[in-house]
């Protein structure tokens, strides 16, 4: 006859539901390997929730400016309006 299989404690539960949570299985090889899964915020990428949620003061002040792109409408100062010395050219 099959043996029957052995339930899990509660403090076991607790551990697998965590470690599951903490990592990841990939094959490497054919063969199974357990490692860290990647950092996420509500379920996006790190890299991605800054993108869409940063503003440019922020991104300035941890100086991540490959994520800044200008636009006319972001622009505060638009230098085409102005001539050399500052003055309006109207």
């Amino acid at each position: 006859m099959a043996k029957k299989k052995k339930k899990l404690s509660p403090a076991q539960k607790a551990a697998k539901k965590k470690r599951q949570k903490e990592y990841m299985t990939i094959f490497v090889n054919g063969k199974q390997k357990r490692v860290k899964r990647p950092v996420a915020i509500d379920g996006m990428d790190v890299d991605e929730f800054i993108r869409r949620n940063a503003d440019p003061i922020w991104l300035h002040q941890n100086e991540m400016w490959e994520y800044m792109d200008l636009t006319e409408e972001d622009d505060l100062f638009l230098f085409d309006e102005f001539d050399e010395k500052g003055k309006n050219k109207d």
